[in-house]
């Protein structure tokens, strides 16, 4: 693509709460850009961007769907590249990973609900990857919607700098279309055309003064962006133009200063064709962001950089792995700089290989249509790949470069699987394997204590799903064993000890001689160990130092209470001494596991089990139930707020071991009235008690075996 043709170009999400609109409004979008020729909706299953089998029998999204469409704005043809992400808590590797890649997004907000919990931590995840977004209220025509309240919260919850650029006409069964603050117009939809065909017209008589009010508080938060602006607007507000106060808008959403807010009913297919064109007028082209920086993987302490243009030198990141039955293993990317050209060779820096990409697609949902290439500030698939795993760089082997990777949150809980016919058991494997690749929060492990496969993901409905597919694609049933919570271990003291591991066994033999500090990490040490080495005058010559550390990162996957693994550790190599004949590195290695054994055992060590982040939405009546059902789970009631329609909302933090079948046991207390919506929030010490009962469990379970 030329490079003029780049600052037409849009790379968006859609994220939210889950039940927002996320999935309708990308319908609306693909439909009005005339991609498709029918709404599908989530509610029949027939939704475009929904294609799993999974996703339209539940309604829900999984997994995130790209497709590309076009829009004209201002006699300009913009080409959206859109990804519409999940809203389930389950599932927020997807959001996470989208977000890495995109420059934009949508944040969807219900008009009911407002900010919910699972619309902050989209927030912060667009916060981490400096993704600057416009705000949707979406659902205007359902009981209880109320704009002005979404815009409160998004500033006072979310720390944000909203700026409504729009305002509703009507509310509820009312809502009839919107005000364009910008150029004071009233925007009207007629149903019979399903929203395709709207009008502009006057502002109500009504809503005259308001629209003038609210006119004159965005031009008042503008003023803050731009000394020009500022000026015109003391001296005389009427004198601005259309085009100026676009120009801010844009100005300070791609500097993440303002979020501009618009509004509209996704369903009732009002206010979609003004949300494409705020995206196409302030949300950042590839040419916005005008360099990627990464660093040299021959030498990380330099750092490199490609401009968004097809001459630079190939670099590009995978961000997401899929399966299909058709074209095989789909690997998802976005090209920062140069171009990737079907057949050709790329560099993959993590492995140090060179791999061939056969073809390439520009992908609409599930189906793929094949390109030649795609260039720079551009999303698309390919196949051919060997040996290439979510967040790994592509670039040119002549020009090596590594990207920034993903973060992703550790699986917080497990179920053991076995197949059903012992003919299943190669097949078993092989689909968790692709399932594990596919998805970076969802592991596979054999318990080295039990033999058992255990798989762990990010909660109920995601294992629920994993194990659906395995029936489905590969045609394994499985027989699952009672969920079980991921717990961690730690040590609560520091201890200091002196371990020597000597074997003699004729000829060359074993030696190793270590004092060590082990104890727990200090505080802001996130994960991991930290090592410290302390050793002075060559006492442990430097060549065994990274052995003794690996020692202790290998012996961490096993806690010395029930085998879980170890989360944080500070270890510091206080001195000393070695063998000039018997001493090599993996006797360190081994010397270094035994001391993290005999330490951990001295040191206090302590389970810590996951907690939940849970927000109850209950009628007032059953409030006192709902309350008393969270102590009994060991639950801390943190709050309780009131919602807009007359609810209570109720929020705690609560084990997620006592949290199983928790949806079924609350329908029961609240006669089905109640929802709730659980994320993960922190580790945290377990008492002796239920500590000595997880224990015995897991020994218990060893020798069942």
């Amino acid at each position: 693509m030329a490079k003029k043709d780049l600052q037409y170009t849009r790379n968006i999400g859609i994220m939210a709460h889950i039940d927002a609109g996320k999935t309708t409004t990308s319908e609306r979008i693909l439909f009005y850009t005339g991609l498709t020729h029918k709404i599908g909706e989530t509610h029949d299953g027939t939704a475009t961007m929904d294609w799993m089998a999974q996703e339209q029998e539940r309604g829900i999204t999984i997994t995130s769907a790209a497709t590309t469409t076009f829009w004209k704005y201002l006699n300009n043809q913009y080409k959206i590249n859109l990804i519409d992400t999940p809203g389930h808590v389950d599932f927020t590797v997807e959001v996470e990973r989208s977000l890495r890649i995109l420059d934009g997004a949508v944040a969807t907000f219900c008009a009911v609900g407002g900010v919910e919990p699972q619309s902050e931590t989209v927030w912060r995840q667009a916060d981490k990857y400096n993704v600057p977004r416009i705000g949707y209220v979406n659902k205007m025509d359902r009981s209880g919607a109320n704009f002005y309240d979404v815009l409160t919260q998004i500033k006072e919850v979310l720390g944000a700098n909203p700026c409504a650029i729009q305002l509703p006409i009507g509310a509820e069964e009312n809502f009839k279309g919107v005000i364009d603050l910008i150029r004071m117009k009233a925007i009207l939809w007629h149903d019979e055309s399903m929203g395709a065909d709207y009008s502009l017209e006057e502002i109500p008589a009504d809503m005259k003064d308001e629209a003038e009010e609210w006119r004159d508080k965005m031009l008042e938060n503008l003023a803050n962006f731009d000394d020009a602006f500022m000026e015109k607007y003391f001296e005389d507000p009427a004198s601005i133009t259309e085009e100026e106060i676009h120009a801010v808008v844009r100005k300070a959403t791609v500097a993440m200063q303002i979020n501009p807010i618009i509004c509209g009913s996704s369903f009732k297919n009002k206010g979609v064709q003004p949300l494409l064109d705020a995206v196409c007028a302030y949300l950042p082209s590839p040419l916005d962001t005008p360099v990627t920086e990464g660093t040299d993987p021959n030498d990380p302490e330099k750092t490199l950089s490609r401009k968004p243009d097809e001459s630079e030198p190939l670099c590009a990141l995978a961000f997401k792995i899929a399966t299909d039955p058709y074209v095989g293993r789909l690997c998802f990317f976005r090209v920062y700089s140069g171009r990737l050209d079907a057949g050709s060779y790329v560099y993959n820096p993590r492995s140090g290989k060179k791999e061939r990409i056969s073809r390439i697609f520009q992908m609409h949902s599930n189906k793929q249509n094949p390109v030649d290439f795609i260039g720079a500030g551009d999303i698309g698939a390919g196949v051919g790949f060997k040996d290439i795993r979510t967040g790994d760089t592509l670039c040119a082997e002549n020009a090596p470069i590594v990207l920034e990777s993903m973060d992703f949150p550790d699986p917080v809980i497990g179920i053991a699987v076995e197949p059903k016919s012992q003919a299943d058991v190669d097949k078993l494997g092989i689909g968790l394997a692709k399932l594990a690749e596919e998805d970076p929060t969802f592991t596979v492990r054999t318990d080295e204590q039990t033999g058992q496969t255990v798989i762990s993901g990010m909660g109920e409905l995601h294992l629920e799903i994993i194990i659906d597919r395995l029936k489905r694609e590969f045609k394994v049933e499985c027989n699952q064993g009672r969920p079980q919570v991921s717990y961690k271990e730690t040590i609560t003291q520091t201890v200091e000890l002196r371990e020597v591991y000597k074997k003699q066994s004729g000829g060359r033999g074993k030696f190793a001689d270590i004092i060590v500090k082990v104890g727990p990490a200090d505080e802001g040490w996130e994960a991991g160990l930290q090592f410290v080495d302390e050793v002075k005058g060559g006492n442990v010559p430097k060549e065994f130092i990274p052995s003794v550390q690996k020692g202790f990162q290998m012996a961490m996957k096993n806690g010395v209470l029930a085998g879980y693994p170890v989360d944080t550790l500070k270890v510091t190599l206080v001195d000393g001494s070695y063998h000039p004949v018997d001493s090599d590195q993996l006797s360190y290695e081994i010397c270094a596991q035994i001391a993290f054994k005999n330490a951990c055992a001295k040191a206090r060590p302590a389970l810590l089990e996951p907690i939940m982040k849970l927000e109850v939405v209950t009628p007032e009546e059953s409030m006192g139930d709902v309350i008393g059902d969270l102590n009994k789970r060991r639950g801390q009631v943190e709050g309780m707020e009131s919602s807009r329609t007359g609810a209570r909302i109720v929020k705690a933090k609560v084990p997620l071991a006592e949290m199983f079948g928790y949806v079924t046991a609350l329908r029961t207390i609240t006669s089905g009235r109640a929802t709730s919506s659980m994320e993960f929030s922190h580790y945290a010490e377990v008492s002796t008690a239920i500590a000595k009962a997880v224990v015995e469990e897991a020994k218990g379970r060893v020798e069942l075996l």
